[in-house]
């Protein structure tokens, strides 16, 4: 029986006890009535046991039944509606209507890549909605959603974002995100996006990529394989690159496993939908299991430095010394440490000579300038770069794959060295486990996906085995392997960020220019502590606004998408002090909890005030503040008008998904210290419980870094990388008969 089937018979029974005041239990989805009831219908449908390999390797392909399509069409229908009787200019942007514009099959490819558990829960969402049950949810009507009119279905969604059950609140949350991003985000090469042209928003800047061959020859197995190594390197972002440039460089024999693909120059589309379904992990979809943080990751060749936003920060001195005093590490406090910084600096040409901001990051200066709060600018990793308006335009879109190499992550330099001295490199590749034997690693077992989808079986035999799959792969894979260390998975930390956006009367055009150029650090140490936040600039693209921007109605927001071209967006980060955790399902898929504390929080709404009087310093008449209320500022020449609406945010309730929080960055799950009874990694970057295994990403970080993490990876990466060169593996035990 399919998952769906079993949905709408709970949902059938749902109608014969809808007195019962436990029938909202079963609908809104919480495993201890609903999942656990329907858990026996699973079955093999989610788990292949002829090889042994789980869904979470060989993932399901969604197909939607006509009712479950005709309730997604409604959806998309109501969350961008059709407004026909609007008194504005653009009567075709206002007609256009979301079913439209969002292809079915996309959300079940977004399906595809989620966990089991996440697959089951929207489909339970979907059965909720096709039952007149869901009229319980909202108290108005006794009718399938489908049977609602539009008022009615809007009102019931407005009902759920505000709703005090916190499934409801996540159900609307990812519906909206969902519909919001593909309608505005997707395209096709041939006729790019309906919407596009009514937003003022112009879509990729492609010119002239003159195809070329990839300079990186990446294995090709046709069947299941066994390779041999010195090194085995899984993951090749901002860490794995950084390790594999250095020991092939030394001589050593290295095989790099990446779970993403490779794209090279024209390879990268520049379309948003389209890229971040292709270079980032779980398609772009990554979530906290409440829904309340969105986690972008990279999953591709280069990892984070391939799609990342190109800040280029040095670790601050009070977090290096935190790290080296509290969790006994002193080498971050050691010249050779910032050897390393300096090294990777170096290879990837940081600088902060390309000085031309785009209209956020010009706001972020001038606003924050007026205000007396120093601005600074961001060194940068990129190089070659001219006054040109092609270039100028296409660094903003370098967060879906930089099509000019201008961008020097990992891909185009320790990579590239790898490669150049005999690594060989193996892309489309998820690693299973890690194997060990007498508590070593050996190798590992992993899965390849071939072009033409077939899957092969890959088995790695290694002397070493260096784990730099992210902060949350990287527990993933250890728990999944067996290890049992009670700090793996915990610890996590998001640096999670709110955006505070002001519309201006000028154009903004957000999209162009270097994604974040300029930064404001005056309130990263608050209270006396080593805590606090940073404000930045995000990418600006059509999917990523509309997906951050707040929804209230329909109607209500088209008119702020109508106005892209004169939005700004700030970014509040926060060194959060507090932190979550990743575990595995029972298919190995990571599961990631994290709630923001009361400390956390508390320094997060400081810079949601901080950024916002910067916008209105910089020019902005109004301001949208990031809670689901929607409070709005008002100002005129720089004057606010209604102040006490900042004095009010400490009073609304923060609760998950009452607001949109954000990560890119997840660190700190396997941290590296001198306790082994608290901390799973060495200050070598081996793990105390298995020898000759190593950790090189940012879960080996003690705590968060408190700035975007590429160049601590990197230098980190660099630092255990001579470790690796001038020692020799744990032999293993040789049994010798008496």
């Amino acid at each position: 029986m399919e998952w769906w089937e079993v949905c709408r018979h709970a949902a059938a029974a749902s109608r014969l006890i809808v007195a019962d005041t436990h029938c909202l239990d079963l609908l809104v989805c919480k495993p201890s009535s609903f999942q656990e009831k329907c858990r026996p219908f699973l079955g093999t449908a989610e788990y292949l046991a002829s090889d042994n390999i789980s869904s979470y390797f060989c993932p399901t392909h969604m197909q939607f039944t006509d009712a479950q399509r005709a309730t997604l069409q409604a959806l998309a229908d109501t969350f961008i509606p059709a407004v026909v009787d609007h008194e504005a200019q653009d009567a075709a942007f206002w007609a256009r209507k979301g079913s439209e514009g969002v292809d079915i099959a996309q959300i079940g490819l977004i399906l595809d890549a989620q966990p089991a558990g996440a697959r089951q829960e929207f489909l339970q969402l979907l059965a909720l909605l096709d039952t007149p049950a869901v009229g319980l949810t909202w108290c108005k009507s006794w009718r399938t959603f489908g049977k609602l009119n539009p008022k009615q279905r809007e009102q019931l969604l407005q009902s759920w974002a505000s709703s005090p059950v916190p499934q409801l609140r996540k159900g609307f949350q990812a519906l909206r995100k969902l519909f919001m991003f593909l309608f505005y985000g997707s395209s096709t090469p041939e006729q790019g996006n309906f919407v596009w042209e009514h937003i003022g928003y112009p879509g990729p800047q492609l010119g002239e990529v003159v195809a070329t061959e990839k300079p990186i020859k990446t294995l090709q197995p046709l069947q299941d394989v066994t390779y041999e190594c010195e090194v085995l390197v899984i993951g090749s972002g901002a860490g794995g690159g950084v390790v594999a440039g250095e020991l092939a460089a030394a001589g050593q024999d290295v095989l790099v496993l990446e779970k993403g693909p490779y794209f090279h120059g024209a390879d990268f589309t520049q379309r948003e939908a389209d890229m971040l379904g292709r270079l980032y992990d779980a398609r772009g979809t990554l979530t906290t299991q409440d829904g309340g943080i969105a986690l972008l990751a990279g999953s591709c060749l280069g990892g984070g430095t391939t799609v990342n936003w190109a800040g280029a920060f040095r670790t601050p001195d009070y977090v290096l010394q935190e790290w080296a005093r509290e969790h006994q590490v002193p080498h971050f406090t050691s010249p050779d440490f910032q050897r390393s910084l300096d090294a990777v600096s170096r290879a990837l040409s940081v600088n902060s000579a390309y000085t031309r901001h785009n209209g956020q990051n010009q706001a972020l200066w001038e606003g924050s300038t007026r205000l007396g709060q120093e601005a600074k600018l961001i060194p940068r990793n990129e190089t070659g770069l001219t006054d040109s308006e092609d270039h100028f335009q296409g660094l903003g879109y370098s967060c879906f794959g930089d099509r000019h190499s201008v961008k020097q992550g990992t891909l185009t330099t320790y990579l590239q060295q790898a490669y150049d001295h005999g690594a060989r490199l193996l892309a489309d590749t998820q690693v299973e486990r890690v194997t060990i034997a007498e508590g070593r690693a050996t190798g590992a077992i992993a899965v390849h996906t071939m072009a033409t989808g077939q899957r092969v079986r890959v088995t790695v035999r290694a002397r070493r085995v260096v784990v730099a799959a992210g902060s949350i792969q990287t527990p993933a894979l250890l728990l999944r392997s067996g290890l049992a260390h009670p700090h793996i998975g915990q610890h996590l930390h998001l640096h999670p960020t709110v955006v505070v956006s002001g519309l201006y009367p000028k154009r903004i055009d957000a999209w162009h220019g270097p994604m974040m150029s300029v930064v404001n650090d005056c309130f990263t140490m608050m209270e006396g502590t080593n805590f606090g936040v940073k404000l930045e600039t995000p990418p600006a693209h059509a999917g990523l606004m509309a997906m951050v921007l707040p929804w209230r109605s329909g109607a209500q927001h088209k008119e702020l998408m109508r106005q892209a071209a004169h939005l700004g967006s700030f970014i509040v980060l926060t060194r959060d002090r507090d932190g979550g955790r990743v575990t595995v399902d029972r298919y190995g898929t990571p599961l990631i909890d994290y709630v923001l504390s009361d400390f956390d929080r508390n320094h997060m709404l400081q810079g949601v005030r901080a950024a916002a009087a910067i916008h209105v310093a910089a020019g902005a008449h109004t301001v949208l503040l990031p809670h689901g209320t929607l409070p709005i500022l008002h100002a005129t020449n720089g004057t606010l008008h209604n102040p006490e609406v900042l004095d009010q945010l400490p009073q609304l309730s923060w609760k998950p998904n009452q607001y949109s929080l954000y990560s890119a960055h997840q660190m700190s799950t396997c941290r590296m210290g001198g306790n082994a009874g608290t901390h799973p990694t060495s200050p070598t970057g081996e793990l105390y419980e298995v020898g000759n295994l190593f950790i090189a990403d940012a879960s080996a970080f003690p705590a968060c870094s408190g700035v975007n993490p590429m160049l601590t990876i990197m230098a980190l990466a660099h630092h255990t990388a001579q470790h690796l060169k001038n020692s020799k593996p744990i032999a293993r035990k040789v049994l010798v008969a008496s």
